[in-house]
């Protein structure tokens, strides 16, 4: 009986179905997708309660994973989630990339100047000047069609609109749930007419089985209302949603508490004793973006040194075709951005058959990378150390190996310690990076912070702090390290002072 009753729950473990897996950017900003202003360890937005009402009705769980807005369908086709659900417009040649699920948000673009602007009132007005949006968006096609604007292209919604009140571009076009909660600063104004029609998808891997359920839990979700209450709760329901969604609910629809709520928080001045306690609320969530960092720059710098020292020896030391192979290495990487060979590395090896998980591709990609330039170091380094010094060494009856080891590469490292520090230092701040390839350090942990809360000052300065002191003990470290090496300089306690000194 044990044994049948242990068989029925292994076989009901085993048919339990799989998380609903989602990819989106917490930096984006509200209504989507980000986090909670008064708990930023907790993410909001309506396409959070959309998936897990979806995965509800699919008899699963939905869990988030974060990843740069424009690198969504990339981490998508590589498998780190199963589907998107951020606000990704269903186009022609997103199709040929990924299938969509049928649309579960329709809307359109509006159009945002500042207040005290009354000369723009259509697309046609934009000539000759600067409006802006997000890269990838349907909006900046849109512009782009019209002749005379300069379209300025954006990653976060949040800096887009308040580079606008700042008077740096003339006007925003962006889809009608971000101009409702970022227009609504007392600088700007919206206005009316509806640009372009757009649709949001579910997106999922080409060929994917699990659409045809997904889309019938979209159907349910539509019927029973819970998709009106949703979008009615966030205040993003519009005229066309209810033309193409049939409410079948009864009663009264669901008020708009979130805006309520988005607009409470944005409107609220701390005294300087709450900013500090809110601030004290952020420090958990710093300290655990910068631990990742200070992870994940010590083992690149680990790796880069040893592939620097690697490298220089391989140029100076080497036959000719190790020479050849190092030069091209370092030229060739030196050449071209770490963002490049990021991206490369995370999401163009997986299609040779190679995938790695973010950590580790984040070690690879900047160690290969800094590795490149500590080879210069240690070359420039090793080349100042006297020839006479190899001369002795093998006139001991050293090898080439062990006057190297010995002789030539000990006084190298004293030599190269200030600039490989000045590297580490570099590489901690180039860490920020590797966010476009999921990674959660920081630099990331800040966008999302500000672009929840709309203070860029306050917890920029934080975040600084943050990373001065991560790299203040190696910097302090890499002196007393000098101090040490410096053997020339040093003197014993007995000796007697120096003639100059008597003098």
């Amino acid at each position: 009986m044990i044994s049948a009753l242990l068989a029925v729950l292994v076989g009901a473990s085993w048919a339990a179905p799989a998380p609903l897996r989602w990819g989106g950017d917490s930096a984006g900003g509200p209504p989507f997708v980000s986090q909670d202003p008064g708990d930023p360890s907790k993410t909001v937005g309506f396409e959070v309660d959309l998936a897990d009402i979806l995965a509800a009705e699919l008899g699963t769980k939905a869990v988030f994973v974060q990843n740069q807005w424009d690198s969504l369908i990339p981490g998508l086709k590589r498998g780190d989630y199963d589907s998107v659900i951020n606000g990704l417009e269903i186009t022609e040649d997103r199709k040929e990339e990924v299938d969509f699920s049928d649309p579960y948000f329709l809307t359109y673009e509006a159009l945002t100047v500042r207040k005290d602007n009354y000369d723009i009132s259509a697309l046609a007005d934009l000539k000759g000047r600067r409006a802006g949006t997000l890269k990838g968006a349907l909006a900046e096609r849109l512009l782009a069609k019209e002749k005379g604007i300069t379209v300025v292209g954006y990653d976060n919604q949040t800096t887009l609109y308040d580079d606008l009140a700042r008077g740096r571009i003339d006007a925003v076009l962006l889809d009608h749930p971000a101009a409702v909660y970022n227009g609504a600063d007392p600088a700007l104004k919206t206005l009316p007419g509806q640009f372009g029609r757009l649709a949001y998808g579910v997106a999922v891997r080409k060929g994917d089985k699990r659409l045809p359920a997904i889309n019938a839990a979209l159907a349910r979700i539509i019927k029973s209302g819970k998709l009106r209450e949703v979008c009615e709760r966030w205040a993003i329901w519009n005229s066309i949603m209810d033309a193409a969604f049939k409410d079948n609910r009864s009663g009264v629809h669901a008020q708009p508490v979130e805006l309520e709520n988005y607009l409470r928080a944005r409107g609220v001045h701390f005294g300087w004793r709450a900013r500090l306690d809110r601030y004290a609320g952020y420090i958990p969530l710093l300290a655990k973006g910068a631990v990742t960092t200070m992870e994940l720059s010590l083992i690149s710098m680990a790796f880069a040194i040893a592939l620097g020292l690697a490298l220089a020896l391989m140029r100076l030391y080497g036959p000719w075709p190790v020479k050849a192979i190092a030069t091209v290495y370092v030229e060739v990487i030196r050449g071209s951005p770490l963002l490049i060979q990021l991206f490369f590395i995370f999401y163009g090896l997986p299609a040779l058959g190679i995938k790695l998980d973010p950590f580790t591709a984040a070690v690879l990609g900047l160690s290969l990378n800094y590795g490149a330039y500590e080879a210069e170091v240690y070359r420039a380094a090793i080349q100042s150390v006297p020839h006479a010094q190899m001369e002795a060494a093998l006139a001991l009856n050293m090898t080439r190996w062990q006057a190297l080891r010995y002789v030539i590469v000990p006084q190298a490292v004293r030599v190269a310690l200030p600039p490989t520090t000045n590297d580490f230092i570099a590489l901690l701040k180039d860490s920020s990076l590797v966010s476009v390839i999921t990674m959660v350090e920081l630099a990331r942990v800040y966008s999302q912070l500000a672009a929840a809360t709309y203070d860029y000052m306050g917890i920029g300065i934080l975040t600084a702090l943050m990373y001065v002191l991560i790299g203040l003990p190696f910097v302090r470290l890499s002196r007393w390290a000098e101090a040490r090496l410096a053997v020339e300089k040093r003197t014993r306690p007995d000796a007697a002072p120096a003639a100059e000194e008597v003098a």
